[in-house]
């Protein structure tokens, strides 16, 4: 079976963000003066073959650790598409 995997990647909280800070600058200078606190990351989607819905989410994670989050420095969410 195939399942289609939705993984967010987002810097830590209380850890620098410097392209988030950017980003908020900058919506700040085109006018739009409400935006704070911009944090910038990535989604990644991906298709995982696996057996099972569990088995997916669990490769996703492994996959996760090992190359497409920073542990250190970034947290991920996982979701598995209906």
């Amino acid at each position: 079976m195939s399942f289609r995997v939705h993984v967010r990647v987002m810097p830590r909280a209380g850890l620098l963000d410097p392209q988030g800070q950017a980003v908020e600058h900058a919506l700040g200078a085109l006018g739009f003066a409400g935006a704070g606190t911009v944090r910038v990351g990535r989604a990644i989607e991906l298709i995982v073959s696996a057996a099972s819905r569990d088995e997916a989410e669990a490769r996703a994670r492994q996959m996760c650790d090992r190359l497409l989050a920073n542990p250190v420095t970034e947290d991920y969410s996982v979701e598995i598409e209906d």
